[in-house]
């Protein structure tokens, strides 16, 4: 293919629920470990135009939401049939702030805070632990692990990425749509294991994300139950 000019499967609830926050545990993890793993897809003379581009765009798109400037969106998660769900995340380095439909997280980079609202109750973990989510940890998002391709679908750039057959890991396929103008992410379809998630993203901004939102805002909360969990 030329490169572009710049001009259902039936599913338990349970393991729907798995997948979706599989999905959502890929988009903390990337940007709270963008800092540490590579930061761009390679691109070099022997692959096709195509690729090459698919890959530029994608390494910028990357960049607009996991850069040093931090970025914020709202996303709206969807599994036919099985599971929605929806909710707000901001990050900058390796501070976040999450909010979805059953627990606010705070993360300053040296703390975070879970406030489980169902529960009235705070769980507090280092900001590095694995266990603030017992799906953390499991993935390494390795941008080279794929293969990249570009095409044009809804007045937007279309990125497909496949994994290649020998790499491992739970992200199967990606399709990411982003204006042709900036490259913002639109939307992502996303292949964990055997099923098709998707993901509508709005309200995305880059840069002017100021740190203080990243800070438990304790006094909110002085009646509920808190659980330290950084020994553990």
């Amino acid at each position: 293919m030329q490169a572009i000019k710049n001009n259902f499967v039936p599913l338990h609830p349970i393991m729907g629920r798995k997948i979706v926050l599989t999905i959502m545990i890929v988009m903390q993890t990337l940007a709270l470990g963008a800092q540490e793993w590579q930061r761009a897809a390679t691109i070099t003379a022997d692959m096709t135009a195509n690729e090459r581009q698919a890959r530029r765009i994608f390494n910028q798109a990357f960049q607009q939401v996991f850069g040093e400037q931090g970025a914020s969106l709202h996303y709206d998660v969807n599994i036919v049939g099985i599971y929605k769900t929806r909710g707000d995340i901001s990050f900058k380095g390796k501070k976040q702030k999450f909010v979805d439909e059953r627990v606010n997280t705070w993360n300053d980079g040296t703390t975070a805070y879970m406030a489980f609202r169902k529960k009235k109750e705070v769980h507090i973990h280092a900001a590095n632990s694995d266990k603030k989510d017992k799906y953390s940890g499991k993935f390494k998002f390795v941008l080279d692990d794929f293969n990249y391709s570009i095409s044009e679908d809804d007045g937007h750039f279309l990125l497909t990425l496949k994994q290649k057959k020998k790499a491992k890991g739970t992200i199967k396929t990606v399709k990411a749509w982003v204006t042709k103008k900036g490259y913002e992410p639109v939307r992502l379809r996303i292949k964990v294991a055997f099923v098709w998630t998707t993901v509508k993203i709005s309200n995305f901004r880059a840069g002017g994300i100021d740190d203080s939102i990243f800070i438990f805002p304790q006094q909110q909360f002085k009646d509920w139950k808190f659980i330290d969990k950084r020994n553990d």
